[in-house]
């Protein structure tokens, strides 16, 4: 593992400078600049101008935090050691009041010259892998990586810190301050606790907009897809296979709610799913389980269908209990309980929301084409509690997101770290 010389910046100076140009710009209007022409003038302005070639010329040095990020491992609720680097990064480049919050999150702000708006950009630090996945990343002769997370997200957390990296050496001052996040809890059963403990207690009150960069790619999410997910047990008495035959047997009872949920008709638009992801249970071939357990996730990006599919499922649930125990009459009666384990809001903007609609021209200023979309992301927690939120991609492409042969490919993908540049630029302006 390989790590990078840190960043000599005169941070008293940084702060001190200001350009006017760039500030008449960011402060001429009461709402982020929203259309190409107003974002391509902020990009013309030397400062950003400089911090975009910045980014461009840096982006090895991007791509280095990528890898060391990436090969120190980040299970699901074990994000603490990949936290500390980015933790340390952030110190190295300056920026204000680094600290760790209490869930993990690890936080620094840049001022701007006024104190609102509050800009908040974050990329999560968990991968969906467990512990003792082998974390190494490969890189082949094309110049494709390869590794658990390298793309979702290495990606993103590289591209926070380059874009920290850009603004510092071309001396850029936002309006706005904006404070930058490591978060944890994006992925499986980390159940967004991250991004839901700095709206509801770390910054609460304070974030004015929000920007996830989630990933490789280039696209705009503005409409979060929510989900619940549940672990139902179901239970019973247990024995022998052969002496205690004929009692209800929950493996069973799960195999018959199995089979009832993917009956399940639901429509395509909005698109709404539903996944059986993980089974478990019993102690030996040979004995009938006392208890089996199965993990269900469901999404959709309408609330009113995520709530009608929840409903319909345990439904299912309760009877495929039914059917069980009306199949072994006689037999003590197997239960269920059902945990919620997973709850993210669903949540939208339209299109022509100023965020979105920024975010989008700083991707044509840059001649970028930049696809708007759904996705599950940290933005749905802004997104569903009405604060200006969308998910960025953080450039290059990535392919095979969580699976063990994740791969990214650095092709332009300088262009996602421009991207997310004058994005904080136009979007951190009262």
């Amino acid at each position: 593992m390989r790590t990078w010389p840190p960043v000599k910046t005169d941070m008293s100076g940084a702060w001190r400078t200001i350009v006017s140009g760039l500030l008449i710009s960011l402060c001429a209007t009461s709402a982020p600049a929203q259309d190409a022409a107003a974002v391509a003038g902020l990009a013309g302005q030397p400062p950003v101008k400089a911090a975009l070639e910045s980014a461009r010329s840096s982006e090895p040095q991007t791509i280095q935090d990528q890898v060391r990020f990436c090969e120190v491992p980040a299970p699901p609720f074990k994000e603490a050691a990949r936290g500390e680097l980015v933790r340390n990064a952030f110190q190295e480049l300056g920026l204000r009041n680094v600290r760790v919050d209490r869930v993990g999150n690890v936080l620094g702000d840049r001022p701007g010259t006024q104190p609102r708006p509050r800009l908040v950009v974050a990329a999560h630090l968990d991968t969906v892998f467990p512990e003792g996945t082998p974390v190494k990343v490969t890189r082949e002769k094309s110049g494709l990586l390869r590794g658990p997370g390298i793309s979702d997200n290495c990606r993103g957390l590289a591209v926070i810190v380059g874009a920290v990296r850009a603004l510092n050496a071309a001396r850029v001052q936002t309006a706005g301050p904006v404070t930058f996040v490591a978060n944890v809890g994006e992925e499986g059963l980390g159940d967004l606790r991250g991004v839901k403990a700095l709206f509801t207690d770390t910054l609460k009150g304070q974030i004015d907009r929000f920007v996830s960069i989630d990933g490789g790619s280039l696209y705009v999410t503005n409409v979060g897809v929510g989900s619940h997910r549940y672990r139902v047990t179901f239970k019973g008495p247990g024995g022998h296979s052969f002496g205690a035959f004929g009692l209800a047997n929950p493996a069973n009872a799960l195999g018959r709610a199995v089979a009832k949920i993917a009956e399940i008709q639901v429509p395509s638009q909005p698109r709404t799913t539903f996944n059986v992801g993980r089974i478990g249970g019993g102690t030996s071939v040979n004995a009938i389980p006392a208890d089996a357990w199965m993990e269900i996730d469901m999404r959709s990006s309408d609330a009113n269908h995520l709530a009608a599919l929840d409903t319909r499922i345990q439904a299912a649930i309760a009877a495929a209990v039914d059917d069980e125990n009306r199949r072994w009459r006689g037999s003590p009666p197997i239960s269920v309980v059902t945990e919620l384990v997973g709850d993210r809001p669903a949540g939208a903007l339209p299109a022509n929301a100023p965020i979105v609609l920024a975010v989008q021209a700083a991707g044509r200023a840059l001649g970028l084409a930049v696809p708007l979309g759904e996705g599950s992301t940290d933005a749905n927690l802004a997104l569903s509690l009405r604060i200006p939120g969308v998910a960025m991609g953080g450039g290059g492409e990535g392919s095979d997101a969580h699976a063990i042969g994740e791969s990214w490919n650095p092709v332009e993908s300088w262009k996602g770290t421009q991207h997310v540049v004058l994005a904080i630029v136009a979007l951190s302006q009262p």
